[in-house]
């Protein structure tokens, strides 16, 4: 039974692979387990790992240290990819107000931490690690180590050891920090789902009127005319004449008094625009669609699939010239976009096509609408951007007095968001399903996870022993202080609504059980925009923020 033995305590390939995949598996077991209502996750990976470790159960240490930063690279590489194209969006409509509290959140985290480091005279790089577990922000923990890594030379344990540590109560405290406002500002979710019918309205991105044409001035003149005096983005998808005849609307469509305007605009210029034509009136989408005499006249969502239309313009493709159709909506992401000649298509948008039946037809065509495309994984966008990201790591950027650099958290993590953002310009196909987004963020954190539970394991009872307990009270102080004041600050003064404030909360330590959690006691689904606001600028301060914390100390 000696080959038995050797294969899981010896070394080599087959000895790395089972105890990679057995700490992994046992991990995701434990994190379906929940204790009152609340489960770690995939974090039970690390503590796996480390039990592992603890008896004798270890990996060679550059086999480990590679699976760890290739995990990473993958994780943050996959979410870049995700948040990517409504990263820059995040600024708009509000947005700003919540980034600047997560920054504030990050910013107040990071001194908490410095203010107890001196107090208490704790190492920085176990500070930062018990930072990267009191705010559950994995990344951060990876660009800890090889900021420190890079600077000495060699490794600290004690990073992934304060990380650990402080990670259960981080999740805890979190959570705690969303009750307590809770009951100290005496939150009724009758007056929060109020707010919330009103603020809906206010913040759809598109916004769908039925509006009677009452401007004699403008009696006769083209859709297009109009368009250019208003200087807003709207569509008029269909005109109901007095008579009851229903066509469909182009740019030389004209408009005369009495007639009815099917018009999409953006949710901040309806009134402007019913303002501009006339008045509004009740019709709905039945009324718009089964009143057509024209029985080719329909409305139909294509799905963007041939990698030709990535990146091209509406200009460039005349559409409208070609088949006339009119397009109404662009759906990307889950959000509904106003379409104009100058907006830029990218593979897997939904686009509405309103027109006749043989030309919505062709339009298919030309756009591609098959799902079976679609599930082909680009790999070319991801392993170029993955290189790119490299490379933008390793530059340094500061050297005061170790060089900076964003590192294979921050590099690859950045390029994934500009790519997501931008590579259609370059003709990349950046669309992943969701699947197969997730399969790689999933097998990337659990990768990493599992090496740093391996490497931190020899040692961590001693280090407990030796005085880390002392570390999971200054986790929570800097999980609880942080998100306390902001939230104070964002309830009292800036009338944040609760359930926005939850998703705040959540998205500002990147922790998806205090997103689960925000999201049942909600009921809805404004916790989980509030998150996905915040968490692509979040991620990447969590990240340099850590490197800059270590670099300095140093």
């Amino acid at each position: 039974m000696e080959w038995l033995y050797s294969l899981f305590f010896g070394s080599g390939i087959a000895h790395a692979v089972l105890i990679f995949a057995l700490v992994i598996t046992v991990g995701i077991l434990l994190g379906k387990v929940k204790i009152g209502g609340v489960s770690l996750g995939i974090t039970w990976i690390l503590f796996v790992g480390i039990l592992f470790s603890h008896f004798g159960m270890t990996v060679d240490g550059e086999v480990r240290h590679f699976v760890q930063e290739f995990g990473l690279i993958l994780f943050v590489f996959s979410i870049g990819l995700q948040v990517g194209p409504g990263f820059f969006a995040s600024f708009k409509h509000g947005g700003m107000t919540l980034v600047g509290c997560a920054v504030a959140i990050v910013l107040l985290g990071v001194v908490t931490a410095y203010v107890l480091h001196a107090a208490t005279g704790t190492p920085i790089p176990t500070m930062v690690g018990i930072l990267s577990g009191a705010v559950t922000n994995t990344p951060g923990l990876g660009a800890a180590q090889q900021a420190y890594a890079d600077a000495t030379g060699c490794n600290d344990p004690s990073i992934a050891l304060g990380y650990a540590v402080a990670y259960p109560l981080g999740v805890v405290g979190i959570i705690f920090t969303m009750i307590f406002v809770r009951y100290v500002f005496r939150v009724k979710f009758e007056k929060e789902d109020e707010a919330l019918a009103e603020l809906a309205h206010e913040q759809k991105f598109a916004d769908k009127v039925s509006v009677e044409f009452t401007n004699g001035m403008l009696d006769g003149r083209t859709v297009e005319y109009m368009r250019d005096l208003v200087n807003r983005q709207f569509v008029i998808s269909r005109i109901m004449h007095p008579d009851g005849e229903i066509s469909m609307a182009d740019a030389d469509s004209k408009v005369h008094v009495g007639d009815r305007l099917w018009v999409i605009c953006q949710g901040e210029d309806t009134e402007a625009v019913v303002a501009f034509f006339g008045r509004r009136v009740e019709l709905t989408d039945e009324d718009w669609g089964n009143n057509t005499p024209n029985a080719e006249l329909i409305s139909r969502r294509i799905l963007i699939t041939k990698p030709s239309i990535n990146g091209k313009k509406f200009s460039d493709l005349r559409l409208r010239t070609k088949y006339g159709i009119t397009i109404t909506r662009v759906n990307r992401a889950g959000m509904d976009l106003i379409p104009y000649q100058g907006l830029e298509l990218q593979v897997g948008d939904r686009v509405m096509v309103v027109g006749p039946a043989k030309s919505v037809a062709q339009v298919a065509d030309v756009l591609g609408n098959s799902l079976k495309k679609l599930d082909h994984p680009n790999l070319i966008t991801i392993f170029v951007g993955i290189a790119l990201g490299v490379l933008l790591g390793s530059i340094p950027l500061l050297n005061v007095p170790q060089p900076v650099k964003l590192g294979l958290a921050g590099g690859p993590l950045i390029v994934a968001i500009l790519i997501g953002r931008f590579g259609t310009h370059f003709h990349l196909v950046t669309y992943t399903t969701m699947s197969a987004n997730l399969m790689l963020r999933e097998i990337g954190i659990a990768l990493f996870l599992a090496a740093v539970g391996i490497g931190a394991g020899d040692g961590f009872i001693e280090a407990i022993a030796d005085g880390g307990y002392r570390w999971i009270g200054y986790g929570f102080i800097i999980t609880v202080v942080p998100l306390l004041i902001v939230a104070v600050v964002a309830r009292k003064w800036l009338r944040m609504n609760y359930y926005t404030l939850m998703g705040l909360i959540a998205g500002s330590t990147t922790d998806p059980p205090a997103l689960a959690y925000a999201n049942a006691t909600a009921g809805n689904d404004m916790p989980a925009v509030g998150y996905s606001t915040v968490y692509p600028v979040v991620m990447f301060l969590r990240v340099l923020t850590a490197q800059i914390f270590i670099l300095f100390a140093l």
